[in-house]
């Protein structure tokens, strides 16, 4: 059981954020790479890695039902039941992979043709994808693992395969996007190979370091690991809202960019540059968010319900600190970070320009996050889907009216950030505020 002291939270938040910045790498080592190699690479990579995201975040939601599950039964000291939660959870989830492996490899050929405007950007995506979507099959099993380390607060380890990750697809990333000696220039194709690699290293280290921990047999993990119907029904309930809540939150930001994509390539160019960057701010953010789930759960589960409050101020908090560290680049010296992703002048300026108009909703996020974040925590991840789907709704509508109807400079457009973090924020705070969800059985 986790206590309150900063230097816990902070212990169990702090690998979560590194790793989440780790991942960040990754991208940005991705986009710093191809930018240089060839824009329409970059373009290319940035949409459809938007469309794998997209799937990864929503087979991620149903691994953050099970680290609320996990955590609510190691609140209540039921050990038994982990082994279960985590065998239905491996189950569940390379199912769901096999599912979505199928939509990104055999059914978005057809679909992104007929949605993007420029063919030969098109084509670069559907090659990306190809490759990419074979990554699911190593991230079934990650997530899995994740969710175990991070519902009993062992979040280092998590942090060591993240590293891994990284490492290899640097190394990688240079090699196949380039070539090297007998190796081929691959360019694109090259970006997508070296992350699915990459992903499929952290994953063997994760599974590795698994069988052979200590917490295994404390829990024996493996003694009691089966699929269980009961289990199963538990996972869904709580996991499809969270399903559903990634799957919706970054189809969003996908279909944002197609919209942009359809008003002109330089548009497009110059939004995959703060795409690149916005992902920095997520890293305390994801970090913290991790850390309020598993807190917030498993204190419901021990029924110490005066001790919520003081959890939110805490992480809410160090968030805000953390977010400072991170973002103040964006606010005094934004041309600095956008060169390190794409150093072409002619898209630099503009870049800057709204990088730093942004920077203020991250810091909106950083404190309403734990707010939504305690909803999927005490186990109301439908209201939380809720809450998402009225907040993505109109993020949606109004990035319509921003981009087709009023046809606003991008500038403009990148104010849908504040719309969407402002609904999130005050929704969460109305149901926390008027509604009994402590007591909710999971």
């Amino acid at each position: 059981m986790l206590d309150l002291k900063y230097k816990t939270i902070l212990g169990v938040a702090l690998p979560l954020m590194v790793s989440s910045f780790i991942q960040s790498i990754v991208l940005l080592t991705n986009a710093g790479f191809l930018s240089r190699y060839d824009t329409l690479a970059f373009d290319a990579s940035g949409n459809a890695g938007l469309i794998y995201v997209t799937v990864f975040a929503a087979l991620m939601g149903l691994a953050d039902g099970a680290q609320i599950l996990i955590a609510r039964r190691v609140g209540q000291d039921k050990r038994d039941a982990v082994g279960r939660i985590f065998g239905t959870t491996i189950t569940t989830l390379g199912l769901a992979a096999l599912l979505l492996f199928v939509v990104i490899y055999y059914l978005m050929p057809g679909w992104i043709p007929s949605y993007t405007r420029h063919a030969d950007l098109a084509e670069a995506q559907v090659s990306f994808l190809s490759i990419r979507s074979y990554a699911l099959f190593f991230g079934f099993i990650t997530l899995s693992i994740q969710a175990f380390f991070n519902a009993i607060g062992k979040t280092w380890v998590v942090l060591v395969g993240a590293l891994i990750v990284a490492i290899s697809n640097v190394i990688m990333d240079y090699l196949f996007i380039f070539g090297w000696k007998f190796i081929p220039e691959m360019g694109l194709e090259g970006a997508a190979l070296s992350s699915t690699l990459a992903e499929g290293l952290g994953m063997l280290f994760l599974l590795t370091f698994l069988l052979f921990s200590k917490e295994a047999k404390a829990y024996r993990l493996f003694q009691f690991f089966a699929f269980q119907w009961k289990s199963f029904i538990e996972l869904l309930k709580l996991g499809i809202p969270l399903f559903l809540q990634g799957f919706i939150t970054l189809a969003t930001w996908t279909v944002f960019f197609t919209w942009i994509e359809q008003s002109g390539k330089d548009d497009l160019t110059i939004s995959q540059n703060i795409r690149a960057i916005y992902f920095l701010a997520f890293v305390p953010i994801w970090g913290f968010a991790a850390t309020t789930k598993t807190y917030i759960s498993q204190y419901i589960g021990r029924q110490d319900f005066d001790s919520l409050a003081v959890i939110q101020r805490k992480i809410q908090l160090m968030t805000i600190v953390f977010i400072f560290v991170f973002m103040h680049g964006a606010v005094l010296y934004p041309e600095k970070l956008i060169a390190l992703i794409n150093p072409g002048e002619a898209y630099l300026a503009k870049s800057a320009e709204i990088l730093r108009f942004i920077a203020g909703s991250m810091f909106i996020f950083a404190f309403v996050s734990v707010k939504y974040q305690t909803v999927n925590g005490s186990g109301n991840t439908q209201v939380s889907f809720l809450i998402e789907l009225i907040s993505t709704s109109i993020y949606m509508l109004s990035a319509y009216l921003l981009i087709k109807v009023a046809k606003l400079d991008i500038f403009w457009v990148w104010s849908v950030e504040y719309i969407y973090f402002g609904t999130i924020g005050t929704l969460s705070i109305l149901y926390l505020k008027f509604f009994n969800w402590k007591n909710t059985k999971i």
